[in-house]
């Protein structure tokens, strides 16, 4: 049987019936793995509050001995951690374990407490390491909170593969179900993507944890419908009929229903519509909301209103919401979302395209913030750079403000993440790229040293090897295509050519032209599934309805896709009914600040291809 605490409301008063606590929290059932029978029971109708409580059982406690000390010493912990007392439970679990009563029966009870102690010191690896010792104890009893907590552990580890196999162990069990592990389950599974749901069913070893893993495969496939997901959820259920969740949905699937019915009906797009980056944004927002159309209908009312050229939001927005708005999406420029970050709170749910100068400012009610940042991409580029082991890095960029803004956007990420910049240089339209290269891995140094001893010595007894420096791990390269194609070769040419590099999106333009990208091969960027993906019907379909487009305004289609995609899911996002969105600039998390961050996918160019991957980069020796 599964416990879970909560803490009472603000101002309730915490009163306990003393007697009947005490036999209830001393009873073996309540601290699992007790063997021995209960007190008998107690008229007695003295009420006292939850401190005397917990004060009456440490003094029970500090006057007994043996297993009945250690029970009435666990009860006042239990107590203390549902009032969120953690000072003094973990004083209490010291005292504790100077009982050798807990080596004894009370070994597995003890061992979880101390892990739910851990826990909720936001300790996940001490709570394993406890559990794990006593995983063959808990395996013979069956010990359904010894799981439940191993998998909550895991869980704030951001390992659900763990997670969810630690959960297996109750769903053997068929009549192991409850709100508690029903939802546990859930949370567990909402983080792993298809293709690994595909792998954990092929595995299942029950009717349960098959029946789980099919109905986070059939939403995970809906995952651009909440209509498409609640159609989904009613077939999963005339199938697994037999399954604890077909009766009692874990709570995120439950609402279900209530979200769809309180989605917005209106909504205003704000976008400057006679600029391209606002119509590629129109594009990608109407595909989305004609797909849904088609599928599943019942779509809401879309508005649109012009911002190019506005200099002030307010009245612009002000109408949208005059007209009857239920939601707004849009602006796209900076200093309007700026406009709307500094009032006191928004009317309607309001996503804005865009992020506000001043990250640190409180965003305001109703304020979501979503975009194609750069700080997205460079920050992402750097925790794959420190996962594969590099500490070195060298830069190249191009001449002129944006860029030299994306130069110490990457300098001080690199460096809070604790890497060297140990080499940087830039170019220009101008520019001979054998020189930028030679600076960067200081050939032109070593030929001068060269030409310094030619000067001293006899030509004839002079043969010279130019050499580079070798205190690179990797490269990171800001460029188009055109620069990247005449960059990367020219690196092969100067000693460098097994150096990784690491490239920001813009060397990429989209195109499917082998021949040219083959000068790309062995570079890694990080960047939109959209851009990355091939075959996609549904960009296939765009593809060939729409005028061509560059890569930027690939990218602005793909934001327009998913500004439709989020503007049902920001209220589950925010309750963290779900983790994330799988969206076509990325997979989508909101951040506490209410911003949407996006997870990139990661490629390297092959033959003239992308091809994605997952893991870390290698360097070729």
């Amino acid at each position: 049987m599964y416990y879970s605490f909560l803490p009472p409301s603000d101002g309730m008063e915490k009163r306990v019936k003393i007697r009947g606590l005490i036999q209830l929290l001393a009873c073996p059932l309540f601290i699992l793995g007790c063997s021995s029978s209960p007190l008998p029971p107690t008229t007695e109708q003295t009420f006292q509050s939850l401190d005397e409580t917990v004060e009456e059982l440490i003094s029970l406690a500090d006057g007994g001995e043996g297993v009945s000390a250690a029970r009435s010493r666990i009860a006042a912990i239990e107590l203390l951690l549902a009032d969120r007392q953690m000072e003094t439970a973990m004083e209490q679990f010291d005292e504790l374990l100077q009982n050798e009563a807990v080596e004894g029966e009370l070994q597995l009870s003890v061992a979880i407490l101390g892990a739910r102690i851990a826990l909720a010191n936001n300790n996940p690896n001490a709570a394993i390491t406890r559990l794990q010792a006593h995983q063959n104890e808990a395996t013979a009893s069956t010990n359904n909170e010894f799981w439940l907590i191993l998998s909550e552990s895991f869980l704030a580890q951001n390992k659900p593969t763990e997670a969810f196999n630690a959960i297996a162990n109750i769903l053997a069990d068929p009549q192991a179900s409850n709100a508690g592990l029903n939802d546990t389950v859930w949370r567990a599974l909402i983080q792993f993507e298809t293709s690994e749901l595909d792998a954990l069913a092929s595995n299942a070893s029950s009717y349960q944890a098959r029946g789980w893993i099919e109905l986070a495969r059939t939403v995970a496939q809906q995952s651009t419908s909440i209509k498409g997901q609640l159609d989904a959820v009613a077939q999963w259920k005339t199938i697994w009929t037999s399954h604890p969740a077909s009766n009692a949905l874990p709570a995120a699937l439950s609402r279900l229903q209530q979200v769809w019915d309180s989605r917005p009906k209106t909504i205003a797009l704000i976008l400057p519509l006679q600029e391209p980056a606002g119509i590629a944004i129109q594009e990608g927002f109407l595909t989305a909301y004609f797909r849904d159309s088609e599928n599943f209908g019942d779509s809401p009312k879309i508005s649109f209103y012009d911002s190019s050229a506005l200099n002030n939001i307010y009245p612009i927005y002000d109408a949208a919401i005059a007209d009857g708005a239920e939601m707004v999406i849009g602006p796209l420029n900076k200093e309007l979302v700026n406009q709307l970050q500094r009032l006191p709170a928004l009317p309607v749910p309001t996503l804005a395209l865009n992020y506000a100068d001043n990250p640190n400012t409180t965003n305001p009610a109703n304020l979501y913030q979503f975009g194609l940042a750069p700080d997205d991409e460079i920050r992402q580029a750097v925790e794959l750079a420190v996962s594969s082991g590099f500490s070195n890095a060298a830069i190249i960029t191009p001449i002129g403000s944006d860029y030299t803004r994306l130069n110490s956007l990457f300098e001080r990420a690199w460096s809070e993440a604790g890497g060297t910049l140990v080499s940087r240089t830039t170019f220009d339209s101008t520019t001979d790229y054998a020189d930028v290269i030679k600076r960067l891995m200081a050939i032109d140094s070593s030929e001068r040293r060269a030409e310094q001893l030619e000067a001293l010595l006899p030509r004839n007894r002079i043969e010279f090897t130019p050499r580079r420096r070798q205190d690179i791990d990797f490269i990171y390269l800001i460029a188009n295509p055109r620069q990247g194609r005449q960059i990367k070769p020219t690196l092969a040419f100067y000693f460098a050519e097994n150096l990784p590099v690491l490239a920001y999106p813009s060397i990429y333009d989209g195109s499917r032209n082998s021949e040219a990208n083959r000068d790309l091969n062995g570079i890694v960027i990080l960047d939109a599934p959209w851009l990355i993906n091939q075959g996609d019907p549904l960009k296939e379909s765009v593809n060939s309805n729409l005028r061509q487009a560059s890569g930027p305004l690939q990218r602005l289609r793909a934001l327009g896709l998913d500004s439709y995609q989020l503007h049902t899911r920001l209220e589950q996002l925010a309750a963290l009914e779900i983790l994330g969105v799988e969206g076509v600039t990325g997979n989508l998390r909101l951040t506490s600040d209410n911003e949407i961050q996006r997870e990139l996918q990661v490629a390297q160019f092959t033959e003239g291809a992308l091809q994605s991957f997952k893991g870390f980069i290698s360097r070729v020796d």
